[in-house]
């Protein structure tokens, strides 16, 4: 009697050692005359634990981790393909608290399923949003994406269905669907964990949306430092054409939606919508004056949707369940679920879907289980490397776009990185500058020299000199990439700087009663 095993083939757990784990599981299983099944399944984002196996039992799935080389002969002893007690045993996985104190709506399969296997994805509710779809006109399929109340996950939290119908209703021979693929920020995987681990997710989504504008040919613009997502996405689009998910008389029903992946060569720049769409064209990647808008005028001077990973992949399940299902959940003009990323000093990384309104205090203790190092921490940045620094006292802020915005702070890709009170936050706020001087596609002059100041004026207030001019000087550039900038690269570096300079005066050398203005 067979066996069935999972090792994740997610890209993290692969850097921890997962194909040696799996390679070495196999082994072992026939040096010993045992049958087994080995699927290498996404990884449910307890990066902790990870290289994490599961067992199939008649319970449930049973697991154990961090499985390292030398545990497997002992995990064979243990009989832990039939569940057997082990000191890496963790139970049932479902169980785990970590995971049953969330909402997994875009992560639902994730961890379950084979990511390429097209059986897996359909058996788990997989394609059902597109045959909803498929049978309602394009304005219901839009109206359910706006009743849903979907904002862009990539951070800029646009209503996704306000786009969508403007894509719609402007008036084109050939519109577009764009996937931004391009996760740069420091911090942030979830995109790259629904690549990986549930690539048909996205590609249901996308087709959703082209239907639904009457677009007839998407893109996923793929960051290339992300291989096996790369070809996990080729693999998942190669099935759906064959399957007729994708192409010319998608189910029969005389609709068309074409979709390939496009590499991106490593810009950060190309994050931003409108440099993507430069660099899709073939073009450098600097960004364009707004307007027009993608929505009216976007790649190739035609309409065009462009929306992250997440978003995508959070409308299959909408036109699944409704609207309504998905703004149950969350709050106020936040809803449904967003995936954040615990990363950072803190002591379990991973990927966490909640729905809206959980505090980040909730986030770095119940799910983060505090600092990696023992110490107490001391700031946490939240949405990338171009996100503000928020000290212990604002930890009990709820995650709402608005409350986050309330606070000079911003949500942006979900990414959480936490420091403890080692950390200096000149340094990093320097960190911040020189990293917007580096990816600066130099078209607008604030971001362009003003980056390149802000990091050397942060260099001699660090080295203590004249902190009366430099101080001052150091808030007047940021004011300028604050309000001079073209988008958001150079508008959003003056939020860590100054959220660094505002909470931590201390770490740039100014006396907590001096003015730090």
């Amino acid at each position: 009697m067979s066996v069935t095993l999972y090792v994740p083939c997610d890209s993290s757990a692969i850097s921890l050692g997962a194909d040696r784990i799996a390679t070495t599981i196999l082994n072992e299983a026939k040096k010993r005359n045992i049958t087994i099944k080995l699927i290498r399944n996404g990884s449910r984002g307890l990066f902790w634990l990870e290289p994490l196996v599961e067992v199939d039992t008649p319970e449930g799935r049973k697991a154990y981790g961090p499985v390292q080389l030398n545990d497997i002969s002992s995990l064979f002893d243990a009989n832990f393909i039939q569940g057997g007690e082990h000191p890496l045993f963790l139970g049932l996985i479902e169980e785990l608290d970590y995971l049953k104190k969330q909402q997994r709506l875009t992560f639902a399969r994730i961890g379950k399923t084979d990511p390429i296997s097209l059986d897996d994805y359909l058996n788990h509710e997989g394609f059902k949003g597109l045959k909803n779809a498929l049978n309602q006109s394009q304005a219901d399929i839009v109206k359910t994406v706006t009743d849903s109340g979907l904002r862009g996950r990539g951070g800029a939290a646009f209503p996704t269905g306000i786009k969508w119908n403007t894509v719609l209703n402007t008036p084109s021979e050939q519109k577009y669907i764009i996937c931004n693929a391009d996760e740069g920020d420091s911090g942030t995987f979830s995109d790259r964990m629904v690549m990986e681990g549930d690539p048909f997710v996205l590609i249901e989504g996308m087709t959703i949306a082209g239907i639904a504008v009457g677009a007839t040919q998407g893109y996923i613009y793929l960051r290339v430092e992300y291989p096996h997502a790369h070809k996990a996405l080729d693999t998942a689009i190669e099935k759906a054409y064959q399957a007729g998910y994708l192409g010319n008389n998608i189910l029969g029903s005389g609709k068309t939606f074409h979709l390939e992946v496009r590499l991106g060569a490593g810009a950060y720049i190309c994050g931003e919508e409108t440099s993507l769409m430069e660099s899709l064209e073939g073009k450098r990647g600097l960004v364009r004056f707004k307007p027009p808008l993608p929505a009216i005028s976007g790649l190739f001077g035609k309409p065009t949707v462009v929306n992250n990973v997440i978003s995508l992949a959070s409308v299959p399940v909408i036109l699944d369940k409704g609207g309504d299902y998905y703004r149950d959940f969350g709050m106020g003009r936040s809803r449904g679920t967003l995936p954040l990323q615990l990363a950072g000093n803190i002591k379990h990384t991973g990927l966490v879907e909640v729905a809206f309104g959980v505090t980040l205090r909730e986030l770095l203790y119940d799910f983060g289980g505090g600092s990696a190092s023992g110490r107490p921490i001391k700031a946490v940045q939240v949405g990338g490397p171009l996100g503000a620094y928020l000290p212990e006292s604002q930890f009990d802020t709820p995650l709402d776009y608005e409350a986050f915005a309330a606070n000079w702070t911003v949500l942006g890709h979900g990414g959480v990185v936490a420091f403890d009170d080692t950390a200096n936050m000149a340094e990093l706020a320097r960190y911040n500058m020189e990293f917007c001087a580096i990816e600066s596609c130099g078209k607008c002059t604030p971001c362009r020299i003003g980056s390149t100041r802000g990091y050397e004026v942060i260099d001699t207030i660090m080295a203590g000199q004249d902190l009366e001019k430099n101080i001052p000087l150091l808030r007047d550039l940021c004011n300028t990439l604050l309000n001079g900038s073209l988008c958001a690269l150079g508008g959003m570096t003056p939020y860590p700087v100054l959220s660094a300079l505002n909470h931590f005066p201390k770490d740039f050398g100014i006396d907590d009663n001096a003015d730090a203005a």
